[in-house]
């Protein structure tokens, strides 16, 4: 039997706020590690798409202008792409790591550059590979 406090109202018991918070707890062990999963998936797929991208736009770039980027700020500066994306692994735009060519890739280039980006994050992704592998 509850007792009820001077002014007439219920409470609840010791055991029963231990119980619910035990099970608040409970619930928590395991969607926690199921929500981390899904914001390391989202990063992911957001750097393969970037990573798309960017190669795809070097590409026309140099079939465009006859030559290479030499730099990715020379893709944004020909509207090619409106910004650089931020690395979604290191949250920053300065952190791309791009492959220089030292030789020409068609006839119809006229100077080397860029020919491949990758992430500058150098942690290991889900699948066991680096990011900077990508």
């Amino acid at each position: 039997m509850r007792l009820r406090s001077k002014s007439g109202e219920r409470g609840f018991t010791l055991i029963e706020m231990v119980v619910v918070i035990s099970l608040i707890l409970v619930l928590l062990s395991i969607a926690l590690p199921m929500y981390n999963q899904s914001i390391i998936r989202a990063r992911e797929s957001t750097l393969r798409q970037d990573l798309f991208t960017l190669r795809h736009v070097i590409q026309q770039y140099t079939l465009d202008k006859q030559k290479a980027p030499q730099s990715l700020d020379d893709l944004v500066g020909a509207h090619y792409l409106k910004f650089i994306p931020k690395d979604p692994m290191t949250g920053r735009n300065d952190t791309w790591q791009v492959d220089q060519e030292d030789s020409i890739l068609s006839p119809d280039q006229t100077a080397p550059g860029i020919i491949d980006v990758h992430s500058g994050a150098n942690q290991t992704a889900s699948d066991g590979s680096t990011y900077s592998s990508w």
